[in-house]
């Protein structure tokens, strides 16, 4: 049953949702035994919620998963660490931090050390048949990724929505600890990513609530 697979500390605020990650999971168990590819590999399905509820500081959401087996990692926007080829929404994201920030620890496109320090990297919909974005939104990952955004929100963590999916769970957070923009994909991000300086925005709010700031 794919609810098990949830990390202990989530499964009690996602336990009204138990039935529906269950058929979920048989749903993908049968696309699996047809031969597709289903991304990312069951193991990191969840990935993003070994981080606690009371240790999430930053939400970051993403669409769904990487559509290419390279590139799917169980974390939105993050790849396994590479020198070169970074997926074309990671490569903006860098440019931004570079621009705002200054510096980046990052520019491998690893942002496991972003989840070391409470930022939680979220996809609105955690899994895709391999080659085929979107292919499994509708399923009902919307409803449980909103609940996870929701217990985010109560336990104190900043929301960073990028782009219209993510934003519809604007409303999971107060309007000061919000920041909302464009989606850093190359199709949009030149509407109004690029140049918006969420990284600092982020980290001024954090300074603001007396936690310690995020190392982008």
């Amino acid at each position: 049953m794919l609810f098990e697979s949830i990390p202990a500390k989530w499964q009690s605020h996602l336990e009204p949702h138990r039935d529906l990650v269950n058929e979920i999971g048989s749903k993908l168990q049968k696309l699996a035994d047809g031969g597709e590819r289903i991304l990312p590999d069951k193991k990191w399905v969840f990935r993003a919620l070994e981080l606690n509820p009371e240790d999430v500081k930053v939400l970051v959401i993403g669409q769904d998963p990487y559509p290419n087996v390279q590139d799917a990692c169980g974390l939105a926007f993050s790849v396994q660490p590479r020198k070169s080829g970074l997926p074309g929404s990671l490569m903006n994201i860098q440019k931004e931090i570079l621009t705002d920030i200054g510096s980046t620890n990052t520019s491998d496109g690893d942002l496991t050390k972003w989840s070391q320090q409470g930022v939680m990297l979220l996809n609105r919909v955690l899994t895709v048949t391999a080659g085929a974005s979107s292919s499994h939104a509708k399923w009902g990952w919307e409803l449980i990724t909103e609940t996870i955004a929701r217990v985010c929100g109560e336990n104190g963590a900043i929301g960073l929505l990028w782009g219209n999916s993510a934003r519809e769970l604007a409303n999971c957070f107060p309007h000061e600890r919000l920041v909302e923009g464009v989606h850093p994909s190359p199709l949009s991000a030149h509407r109004g990513f690029l140049g918006s300086k969420p990284f600092s925005k982020v980290n001024t709010l954090l300074e603001a609530m007396g936690r310690e700031t995020i190392s982008w």
